[in-house]
């Protein structure tokens, strides 16, 4: 190639510079369609990776349900038993059973009336385990005290759901006053940060929910394996249903132990897919790319036969006219990639 190749190049390009900038375009937005997919993948993962690593090693998470199908067990409204719970803290192994429950209420502030989740746990005794174990950090305030009517509240309650909403401020649940204390860190998922947590005795008073829980956070002994805990546990529940089948009408929920490494494991399974998803779609917006430069490339062609005739009339070979529109070809590309 020589600088007459692109001279003429460039020329052609500037003579039919609709059809071009209109190519280029088309360039820009396949590209640009792949990234977003790719950084958005990309982002999914490590945001899910980030709340993995919030939990502790030696934790373990007992939900009801099937664990292929958990986002069924979640908005079901499946609990785990209190025999259930009784069970998991006799299993060797365990050092402390944290049960959860959540529910959405409406709840007033200043006249503002929202929808948000609740969540109640038992304070006493486990409010160290959520700091270290959970990833619960205060940006604002004080941690609630057990058995008093004071709550800590996700991030996007105070920034989003109730917008001004201050360390002091009072907000009542189901005609109940409860004074905050603290603003916790955000989560990185909207159902996290919009939670209110409450004291378990405080969050059954104002859902009337009296037993079971929603799942239980499991602190294990420093001198077992999460999998010899997760055995153990199984078994115990094993031996829960045992007892129950012979109650007439009472249907037998499943249930699933997580450890951390499972939860990672699962979550990559379907990563995976979502990358090989995303990489499809891509890969389909570079061919569509590809094929509008080949169609314009095969249009100016077309069009052009008398100027090619022209060319070789005057002493030009076949090479140096595949020269000039891989040039116009290349210069498309070049610009749309660059854009």
């Amino acid at each position: 190639m020589n600088k007459e190749h692109f001279k003429i190049a460039i020329k052609n390009l500037r003579t039919r510079s609709l059809r071009s900038w209109l190519t280029i375009l088309g360039v820009v937005i396949g590209i640009f369609l792949v990234i977003a997919l790719l950084s958005l993948s990309e982002g999914i993962k490590n945001a899910i990776l980030v709340q993995l690593d919030m939990i502790g090693e030696d934790v373990l998470m007992v939900m009801p349900g099937d664990g292929g199908d958990m986002m069924t067990a979640i908005m079901g409204g499946l609990t785990l038993s209190d025999e259930n719970i009784r069970a998991i803290k006799k299993a060797d192994g365990v050092d402390l059973v944290v049960p959860a429950l959540w529910r959405a209420k409406m709840a007033r502030h200043k006249g503002e009336v929202r929808t948000v989740f609740l969540m109640g746990y038992p304070r006493r005794g486990s409010q160290d385990f959520f700091i270290e174990n959970m990833g619960f950090y205060l940006i604002q305030g004080d941690w609630p005290r057990a058995g008093q009517r004071e709550v800590m509240v996700g991030h996007s309650v105070s920034k989003e759901i109730f917008p001004g909403m201050r360390i002091g401020d009072e907000i009542i649940i189901e005609g109940k006053r409860f004074r905050v204390t603290g603003v916790l860190r955000t989560f990185g998922n909207r159902q996290d940060d919009s939670m209110i947590y409450l004291d378990l005795e405080h969050f059954q008073q104002v859902t009337g929910i009296r037993e079971g829980a929603n799942f239980a956070a499991v602190k294990i002994n420093e001198n077992f394996t999460p999998d010899n805990v997760s055995a153990n546990i199984i078994e115990e529940l094993e031996r829960t249903k045992k007892r129950r089948r012979g109650v007439a009408g009472e249907e037998i929920v499943p249930f699933t132990v997580f450890t951390r490494e499972a939860a990672m494991d699962m979550i990559g399974d379907i990563m995976f897919l979502l990358q090989l998803l995303v990489f499809g779609i891509a890969s389909i917006s570079v061919i569509v790319s590809g094929i509008g430069i080949t169609n314009t490339m095969y249009t100016s062609v077309r069009e052009r036969t008398k100027e090619i005739g022209i060319i070789k009339a005057v002493g030009a070979k076949n090479s140096d006219i595949a020269k000039i529109f891989l040039i116009e070809s290349g210069v498309i590309g070049l610009i749309g990639g660059y854009s």
